[in-house]
């Protein structure tokens, strides 16, 4: 009797170890089902130990089986095949995008009182060339034909500001 009771409470605890790998291994549901089987297998061995046990794994059953694998999906993202997985989390591309909005920001602040050339009529906006980048750039106090030498000014967010040299 004793030994029916330990293989029930053991194929329970497996049908509870296969939930969880279900969520980190992708099987197309068969991990899934092999664990239903054993938590069905398990059940059974122990109502055939007695009724208490019986009703005992049923709830363990209904309860931790769902339970565990909640659990699991909840950690999976945090794992490193979750990551793989699922790719960056939203911090991670908040950050990403913060970097990046950081590092055009210092480009564009390096261009002050740098020089250049107009590739296009700046009647008051067109593109200049600075550093060897093409930038859209605006006129201070006039217009400026193209091929004339530039220099920026000022940098007021995305505007950038040049005038004739």
């Amino acid at each position: 009797m004793e030994t029916m009771l330990l293989a029930g409470i053991g194929m329970l605890g497996v049908a509870l170890l296969l939930i969880v790998l279900e969520a980190f291994v992708p099987s197309g549901g068969i991990i899934g089902v092999v664990a239903t089987i054993c938590a069905i297998v398990g059940v059974v061995i122990l109502w055939r130990v007695s009724t208490i046990w019986g009703v005992s794994g049923l709830l363990v059953t209904a309860v931790l089986g769902p339970m565990c694998f909640a659990y699991a999906l909840k950690i999976m993202p945090h794992t490193a095949f979750g990551k793989q997985l699922l790719g960056p989390g939203s911090e991670e591309i908040a950050e990403i995008g913060r970097e990046q909005r950081q590092a055009q920001r210092e480009r564009r602040l390096a261009l002050l009182d740098q020089e250049g050339v107009a590739l296009t009529d700046l009647r008051p906006v067109g593109t200049i060339e600075v550093n060897g980048e093409q930038h859209e750039a605006a006129a201070e106090g006039g217009l400026i034909d193209r091929g004339s030498p530039v220099r920026v000014t000022d940098i007021s967010g995305l505007e950038i500001r040049v005038r004739a040299i």
